[in-house]
């Protein structure tokens, strides 16, 4: 039987906090010194636990999924209380495991602004359909997620969230090795968030690239082109859109080579900062969040850190193509026609329309020279996919079904999800222009129109372009994700690429 006593006893660990990492440890020991208990409990657990039953009648506690309830235990010496927060599962028969993560995000969040810095986590008396080390593993994904916060420009950088897990767990290689899967995948969605939630003068072409090039230190090939290399590709869309800019454009190029399979290519779009050019965005509030038009990028390059340092068994190549959309004397004109690296000839008929210019280069460049055997894009592209599915879900594009359920169900499993919307050719003369190949825009279906333009520069390779804007930034704290960057897409690819055949 369950007794209080006991949670006096697991409440002896600690673990230290170094900088703004969160620190996770896993072993079958008390750790020393955590100033709270976080235990799992499902309602059978409550009914025959003869004490816990009492606590949870008296606070009307049902355990149900996400479920809290805190109070203070008496701990040796007996003059001293520790913090117990009881975490309930519902039916553990039906837990998933990112209801697992769900319930990780749900101890911090209950934490924040308490004094709780470091927590013992105990869920040994939970049965799931899945693995303990999958349990594990998962709830402290959420925990960690959850507990992200963006304090660099902030003077007073005081911690408010859990910045120390131990999970009182066997120390089984199967727990060990799903721990630091999951960790590495923390990484990379706090590196895209990182980067999405930098400021315009802090992130752009030439300090991503940088960024870019840490990742070598994991194994992964990084190669940089400059404006020099750009031209030399004959790369004139991303270039036009960069020309208005001091900051000249850059495209990073990201592989892990995990394995000798074709590899899969993922293309992310990097608008660092999008004024809309001569098309000027108008509204404050939408401009002032243009410094997120980078998020496709950032979601690529932390999929690549996640596959690099988790040392995935895949191969795959991260493209993501750089640059600033300003106005100057250099600038890009409406009723510009440019050339892309593909040869097509382009009328700018909206210099906000510039995301997809910048992936039509960079698709058509990943399969000219990497020969994958699928290409997904990912960019905040359109205000019309917003007005379709909101942020509920992103928006999903393309015509091979085969890949398009891969990614499907990959968002399911990780609860990143698309909803497929139409891109047909009958869309086509939409995209016709008098003087030119094609325009940058249709006249009416912006969101399948931007896809289909996309599908023109990817001639025999499996395509798929998701949209995800409204998806990149969050308002506030729900599920695994905090205010501000997402890191949306992060979870989704790296879950597409360990998953794809």
């Amino acid at each position: 039987m369950f007794r209080l006593s006991s949670i006096a006893a697991l409440l002896l660990a600690s673990s230290a906090a170094v900088a703004d990492n969160f620190t996770i440890t896993a072993s079958s020991s008390v750790a020393q010194a955590a100033d709270t208990l976080v235990l799992l409990v499902s309602p059978e657990q409550l009914n025959a636990n003869p004490q816990l039953d009492a606590i949870s009648k008296q606070e009307n506690f049902k355990a149900g999924h996400g479920n809290t309830l805190t109070w203070l235990a008496p701990a040796a010496p007996y003059s001293q209380y520790q913090r117990v927060l009881l975490l309930g599962t519902g039916d553990t028969s039906k837990l998933t495991p990112y209801q697992a993560s769900l319930l990780g995000a749900t101890a911090a969040r209950s934490l924040k602004g308490s004094a709780a810095r470091s927590i013992q986590l105990d869920a040994s008396l939970i049965t799931t359909p899945f693995s303990q080390a999958e349990l594990l593993a998962q709830l402290s994904h959420g925990v960690d997620l959850a507990s992200y916060t963006f304090t660099r420009y902030h003077s007073d950088k005081k911690t408010e969230t859990v910045r120390n897990l131990h999970l009182l767990a066997n120390q089984t290689p199967e727990t060990e090795q799903r721990i630091a899967q999951l960790t590495a995948l923390s990484e990379g969605v706090k590196l895209a968030r990182d980067l999405t939630n930098e400021p315009g003068n802090a992130i752009y072409p030439e300090t991503f690239a940088q960024q870019a090039l840490e990742l070598r230190k994991l194994g992964a090939k990084v190669t940089i082109m400059d404006e020099k290399a750009l031209e030399k590709a004959g790369l004139g869309a991303l270039l036009a859109v960069g020309r208005g800019s001091a900051r000249a454009p850059r495209m990073v190029i990201v592989q892990w080579e995990g394995s000798k399979q074709a590899p899969l290519a993922i293309v992310g779009k990097g608008v660092t900062f999008d004024t809309g050019g001569y098309n000027l965005k108008t509204q404050a509030d939408s401009i002032v969040r243009m410094t997120s038009d980078m998020a496709g990028a950032a979601a690529v390059l932390g999929t690549m850190h996640a596959l690099a340092k988790q040392k995935a068994p895949v191969n795959v190549v991260g493209v993501m193509p750089l640059a600033e959309n300003m106005i100057s004397d250099r600038a890009y004109l409406p009723g510009d026609v440019i050339k892309a690296g593909n040869g097509k000839t382009i009328e700018i008929i909206n210099t906000d329309a510039e995301g997809r210019l910048l992936l039509a280069d960079a698709l058509w460049y990943a399969e000219q020279n990497f020969k994958p055997r699928a290409i997904v894009d990912i960019a905040t592209l359109t205000g019309a996919k917003v007005g379709a599915v909101g942020s509920y879900y992103a928006g999903l594009f393309g015509k091979n079904d085969e890949l398009l359920a891969q990614l499907n169900k990959a968002g399911e499993n990780v609860q990143e999800k698309l909803w497929r919307l139409p891109m047909s050719d009958e869309m086509l003369p939409e995209l016709k222009s008098r003087i030119a190949d094609l325009r940058n825009t249709g006249s009416s279906t912006g969101a399948s129109t931007a896809a289909l333009f996309l599908q023109q520069f990817v001639t025999d390779t499996p395509f798929a372009h998701i949209d995800i804007a409204g998806n990149a930034l969050s308002s506030g704290n729900r599920g695994l994700h905090t205010e501000g960057g997402t890191g949306f897409g992060v979870r989704l690819l790296t879950e597409w690429a360990l998953s794809a055949e």
